[in-house]
């Protein structure tokens, strides 16, 4: 029987989460084809031992380990390109993504898409999740709330919460991008930018109850502005025309 979906989770040093939440997924999805992709993106802690066990108890589970730390993005590219269901989705690694909202956001899909054919007929290519109740630190809501007003100002993509972890796309969609590190962060505009349609739906946030957030001023902020002005020239240079062909 074939896969009905591939869950993607990246990880860097996230050893106090990565059982729970295989855990949670396995429950999630019982009974259903599916199968999990742990990216490691080369943590220092036992993450990649944990997987390890993890992988011999439970044949859902596959684990991939980075040979250096190259980040998220690149974490999630490896995932997907290693991805057999033709539909993926992404969770984060530290738990606060809450994995029961993925069989909505994967039903959400497939209706919008009920009666296609793969390709280009389809007319929704990615469901986002949308954190209307987050649950973070001072300085992470004030980063991201200045982040996205630039984003939104500059690509108009519509989209009101792009750095939500979890999402749920057709893989062939995504592998069709352009890969560039923190490229995750743009992952809407991205997409729309093929010619596809990208829905938000709302979903639940929870508090990082395990490990320590990587999440900073400098490290995403200010690094996240200079990305946007390279995805805005990518934007700026993109022409989708209708194409007509004489029978």
């Amino acid at each position: 029987m074939s896969l009905e979906i591939s869950i993607v989770i990246p990880v860097y040093n996230e050893e106090a989460n990565i059982q729970p939440l295989v855990a949670e997924v396995t429950q999630v999805f019982r009974g259903r084809e599916y199968e999990i992709i742990v990216v490691d993106d080369c943590s220092a802690d036992s993450s990649w031992a944990q997987l390890q066990q993890l992988r011999a108890e439970n044949p859902r589970l596959r684990a991939l380990r980075h040979s250096l730390r190259c980040g998220q993005s690149t974490a999630v590219w490896n995932g997907v390109k290693a991805a057999r269901a033709a539909v993926v989705a992404t969770l984060d690694g530290d738990g606060q993504n809450d994995p029961a909202d993925l069989p909505a956001l994967l039903q959400a899909l497939l209706d919008a898409n009920a009666g296609a054919n793969a390709g280009a007929s389809r007319r929704v290519a990615m469901v986002a999740g949308w954190r209307t109740q987050r649950k973070d630190s001072a300085v992470k809501l004030l980063s991201s709330r200045i982040a996205n007003g630039i984003r939104r100002n500059m690509l108009r993509d519509g989209t009101p919460d792009t750095g939500c972890g979890i999402k749920v796309f057709y893989r062939d969609v995504f592998i069709g991008l352009p890969y560039f590190d923190h490229m995750h962060r743009f992952l809407p505009t991205l997409v729309q930018r093929t010619g596809s349609t990208v829905i938000s739906v709302p979903v639940k946030h929870r508090p990082r109850l395990r490990g320590k957030s990587k999440y900073g001023i400098w490290n995403r902020l200010w690094v996240g502005i200079v990305d946007l002005l390279g995805v805005a020239w990518l934007i700026r240079r993109s022409h989708r025309p209708s194409v007509e062909e004489l029978a």
